[in-house]
């Protein structure tokens, strides 16, 4: 099993890792755009561009984009995130041309026609209308939004009501032949493939409409410093629910720091299972919540790590108090030696057992290209989370749990008040 790389002189970037014991592969062609590059006129346009690739192309409609994947039992989807966008596939191993060539036909020759923006407006718009039918995912919005304020990383990758509504054609199209470029691009390959056969594959998928003929070099994203907009303590959005959904985070680590392994440990010890410190006292002891997790998220420029909760409403000041004890014993004392091994014995584990199919293997070599421009093997990752001590945790801990924390609420709570006084209060303590 090996990975390799191969930069043609578009920029574009092909990556492989060849697992000879499957009769799989996964492709995914992964843009560097999401929706921190779109101006406020243009917020949601990744997304809804990601939706009208697949409406049809000069050689394939609709229809026949999705026939020909599904006709030979493979799968085929596509997601977009703050900082890319992912096509992707999932076929037998002697179906790989046709899957290439079908994601291919999307970057280089989509038509994205006036009628399609408009029928696909209305489905996006369903999408946003479903987000916010689920309290549970809209909080997480609502923190972004109240952490980072108005900017792009502040808002909904789905964009606004607003925004879709008033995007026309050709700010779109615009969008796709602006972004939509080699150098912004990795195709990652994984699966009982060779190497040599996939880059010629790909030169030919993507070569349709001179794609490939301009000189380029590969683009990875600057690590400078986020913007941030004017911050709130407490985001409270009003919902007549059962449950209180609430998100309680700080600052945390970017992706260019080396700690972000620390940080992953640190979060699994916290909340990243059923033996994790805020399950046990949360859940287990005092019955309070069904859900509780937790998770790091590093961007380019910034970084979160945050806390989730769904509780009685009536119990959610006593929960976000003992999300404050917990983080800040943590960050007094540390955790304990069997907490750490623990978590780290989690995370190694679940880091193995998602490399168990070739999409994932895609899934791993391509994002780790797109927002690195390189590759960690598999045993220098496994290495960097045995190589997390105590120390290492308990001084992250010391740093990034004292941050000053912003909460998340989605419930029947008409003010920010209460809350707000709850956070100053753990402040003084």
């Amino acid at each position: 099993m090996s990975v390799r790389r191969t930069v043609l002189p578009s920029g574009l970037r092909i990556v492989t890792e060849e697992v000879s014991s499957v009769r799989s592969a996964a492709v995914g062609i992964w843009v560097n755009v999401g929706s921190r590059d779109e101006a406020l006129a243009t917020a949601g346009a990744s997304h809804f561009l990601e939706h009208l690739l697949f409406k049809g192309t000069q050689r394939r409609t609709a229809l026949e984009i999705s026939s020909e994947i599904e006709s030979v039992g493979g799968e085929m989807n596509a997601f977009t995130s703050k900082e890319y966008t992912c096509f992707y596939a999932r076929v037998i191993d002697t179906d790989l041309p046709m899957a290439i060539d079908v994601l291919s036909d999307l970057m280089t020759s989509s038509i994205v026609s006036a009628l399609d923006v408009d029928a696909e407006r209305k489905v996006v718009l369903e999408e946003i209308a479903m987000r916010d039918d689920d309290p549970s995912d809209l909080v997480h919005d609502l923190y972004a939004e109240t952490y980072y304020g108005d900017t792009q990383l502040g808002r909904p990758i789905l964009g606004t009501i607003d925004s879709i509504n008033n995007m026309s054609r050709s700010s779109v199209f615009n969008y796709y032949k602006k972004r939509y470029l080699p150098q912004d691009i990795v195709v990652a390959v994984a699966g009982n493939i060779k190497h040599k056969r996939v880059v010629a594959m790909v030169e030919e998928a993507l070569s349709a409409n001179s794609f490939l003929q301009s000189k380029g070099t590969p683009q990875i994203r600057p690590n400078v410093a986020a913007k941030v907009g004017k911050q709130k303590s407490v985001g409270l959005i009003y919902r007549q629910t059962e449950q209180a959904h609430m998100f309680y985070g700080m600052q945390g680590v970017t992706r260019s720091d080396d700690r972000r392994f620390t940080m992953g440990i640190l979060s699994a010890a916290l909340g990243g299972g059923m033996s994790s410190r805020l399950f046990q006292e949360i859940r287990e002891k005092r019955g309070l919540a069904y859900s509780v997790y937790s998770y790091a998220q590093q961007f380019a420029g910034s970084g979160q790590i945050g806390f989730y909760a769904g509780c009685n409403p009536t119990k959610a000041v006593e929960v976000v108090q003992i999300i404050q004890e917990i983080l800040a014993d943590v960050a007094d004392n540390g955790m304990t030696h069997e907490e750490i091994e623990r978590a780290k014995g989690a995370v190694r584990g679940s880091l193995v057992l998602s490399q168990e199919d070739s999409g994932s293997r895609m899934s791993r070599i391509g994002k780790s290209e797109i927002v690195y421009g390189e590759i960690m093997s598999f045993d220098e990752i496994l290495k960097a989370v045995s190589r997390v001590t105590p120390e290492d945790v308990r001084a992250i801990a010391r740093e990034f749990l004292t941050k000053t924390p912003t909460l998340a609420l989605v419930g029947p709570f008409k003010k920010e008040s209460l809350f707000e006084k709850v956070l100053a209060k753990g402040a003084t303590k």
